[in-house]
């Protein structure tokens, strides 16, 4: 796919995501290998490809503060009010996760 974040490439990584497949995207540092977090069978093709061991977790990306409560079981006030703070930005949150089975 091409390279950039213009409305044809967003699109078509978005249609790979709803496929279970796989998109490339670049981060600060390096390029990621993206999947739809919330779809089974798109993670493992993460842990496939990467041949990632499945104990070692995955990141999960979100486009907004509001998206997070899907995927973990809370956050602490503390934690929640560095997030507004710093986000969108280089600060990294772990949290539990939710149980999406």
């Amino acid at each position: 796919m091409p390279r950039g974040g213009n409305r044809e490439n967003i699109l078509n990584a978005k249609n790979y995501l709803e496929k279970e497949e796989l998109v490339a995207i670049p981060t600060e540092t390096v390029y990621g290998l993206a999947a739809n977090a919330l779809n089974p069978i798109a993670v493992a093709k993460i842990f496939e490809a990467k041949e990632r061991p499945t104990f070692d977790p995955l990141i999960v990306h979100t486009h907004s503060l509001h998206e997070v409560y899907k995927f973990v079981t809370n956050i602490h006030p503390a934690l929640l009010k560095l997030a507004e703070a710093f986000w969108p930005g280089p600060l990294t949150l772990l949290l539990l996760k939710r149980d999406h089975s």
